[in-house]
C-alpha cells in the first residue's frame, strides 16, 4: 500500500519599494485539501485591493475588498468557482 502525504505549508512575503511605489503582500497556508490565503496590492490611483480566499474540494472562493469602497465577493458575482 502506498500512503499519500498530508500536504501542509505556510508562507508569506511583503514588498514595499518607496522608489517605485510598489507595495504588495501575500500569505497562504495549506492543511490537507484546504488552502487559506490573502494578498493585497496598492494600485496606481492609491486604492488598496485585498483578496482573501479559501480553496477546498468545493472550489476557489475569493472575497475582494477595495479601500475606495468597491467591495466584491466572488460568490455574489458568479466568479467564485474556477
Amino acid at each position: 500500500l502506498l500512503r499519500q502525504a498530508h500536504p501542509k505549508y505556510e508562507f508569506g512575503y511583503e514588498v514595499t519599494d518607496h522608489h517605485t511605489g510598489d507595495s504588495h503582500y501575500q500569505k497562504e497556508s495549506r492543511d490537507g485539501d484546504k488552502v487559506v490565503g490573502e494578498y493585497a496590492l496598492k494600485e496606481p490611483g492609491g486604492n488598496v485591493r485585498t483578496v482573501k480566499y479559501v480553496a477546498d474540494k468545493h472550489g476557489f472562493h475569493p472575497v475582494v475588498h477595495n479601500s475606495r469602497g468597491n467591495d466584491h465577493s466572488g460568490a455574489d458575482h458568479g466568479h467564485g468557482h474556477y
